[in-house]
């Protein structure tokens, strides 16, 4: 018989229906000892899902509750044995916040697990995150409550005091197949933007349309309309019913604010004003120039103005990692930016001696003055975070 350790090789994929396969006590006992790999470990874990056996449970529950056991084997027993109501008053009464990496959250899960409705207004903020791996041990956590509980008992626990458990009522109102347009209007956009998620009928939109308390509900409300009909004719002309509403940048011409809209207002994060997103639906996306072609027709620019360009290499190149919306050109020192959203270049040398002959050119070059503008309200993911961005980052945007 293969061991556990020719079943889960250093490289490549380990073998999971041998894994499943095997004798469940030698699992158990492969997880208990840490001089095994913890990777390996975690895996034994997840073998033996749905095959525990029950003597080997206490010394499973310990490496729990054990704050020197690795903290992906113990999430992944606390995912195994989330049926162990012995592991209750523990998971009840520690402070995890300052333990390893994702382990508190999964505390909060196992807690919904086993029913514990104290858990229920930490289980919404985690059901309410923007990072879906967070989303999902929420949603999951609460999803039991409600199974045992009921829908009222927990929307009830909750109130609707904060944005996140107004979005549980949403959801809640959704599955019970009641009228989720009144969430338009919510004063938090994520919360509105999971009601315009949510919103099924038409019918109901439409006549929301007519008594909606404002012009921004009544955005979020033609964004789910289109959601649903994804007619573009009937979007504009619901756009121009409403007046073509839209966020007002100073500095954001209309070049630069279509280059911008349709790269990124689609998928801009929930607190984005849904503004943005209409716009997007409802005006043409600009004409994007030739990924290759124009890098090279700024470097041959830049050459035939004597200046020596290197070649262009993308921004994920140049970074070594990653990937953008731009190329860069080392001339004369300096790098020279050329944006793959439009004809935009720049270089944070304000005085490059790129600019007149690239400007002769047709292409723009981008002042600080305008790099600098916030493109307020459009919440663009960025490093970790996601918020509003300058023209800078959006138009010649790198991530890696």
């Amino acid at each position: 018989m293969p061991t556990i350790d020719t079943l889960i090789p250093e490289r490549g994929p380990h073998d999971t229906a041998a894994l499943q396969a095997h004798d469940p006590d030698a699992l158990a006992g492969y997880v208990l000892d840490d001089r095994n790999a913890w990777w390996r470990r975690r895996i034994c874990v997840r073998a033996l899902a749905g095959r525990v056996p029950e003597a080997r449970v206490p010394a499973l529950l310990d490496r729990i509750r054990d704050d020197e056991e690795t903290g992906e084997v113990r999430i992944a027993l606390l995912d195994l044995l989330s049926d162990r109501t012995e592991l209750l008053p523990w998971l009840r009464h520690e402070d995890r916040s300052a333990e390893s990496y994702g382990l508190p959250e999964a505390v909060l899960k196992a807690r919904g697990l086993l029913g514990d409705r104290t858990a229920a207004r930490e289980l919404a903020t985690l059901a309410f995150s923007p990072w879906w791996h967070r989303q999902r041990l929420g949603e999951a956590g609460l999803e039991e409550l409600v199974e045992r509980y009921g829908a009222e008992a927990i929307v009830a626990d909750l109130g609707e005091d904060r944005p996140e458990d107004r979005a549980f009522a949403v959801w809640m109102r959704y599955r019970a197949e009641g009228d989720v347009t009144p969430y338009l209007a919510d004063p938090d956009r994520r919360v509105a933007y999971v009601a315009h998620e949510l919103a099924m009928d038409r019918n109901r939109l439409l006549a929301y349309l007519d008594r909606a308390p404002t012009t921004e509900a009544a955005v979020w409300a033609v964004c789910a309309l289109h959601r649903i009909t994804e007619d573009p004719e009937e979007t504009r002309r619901l756009d121009e019913r409403l007046g073509r509403p839209r966020v007002e940048v100073d500095g954001l011409d209309e070049e630069l604010r279509r280059a911008i809209v349709h790269e990124y207002a689609p998928g801009c994060g929930r607190p984005s004003d849904p503004r943005w997103r209409l716009e997007a639906l409802c005006t043409e996306p600009p004409a994007r120039p030739d990924p290759v072609g124009q890098p090279a027709q700024a470097a041959a620019v830049l050459a035939a103005a004597g200046l020596e360009p290197k070649p262009p290499v993308s921004c994920g190149e140049h970074h070594q990692q990653g990937d953008g919306t731009y190329h860069v050109i080392e001339c004369d020192g300096e790098d020279v930016l050329v944006s793959t959203l439009g004809r935009f270049v720049m270089s944070h040398d304000e005085d490059h001696a790129a600019r007149i002959p690239l400007e002769e050119a047709g292409f723009r070059w981008i002042e600080r003055e305008t790099a600098d503008t916030e493109v307020t309200d459009l919440y663009v993911y960025y490093f970790g975070g996601r918020g509003p961005r300058d023209v800078d980052t959006l138009l010649f945007y790198w991530q890696d």
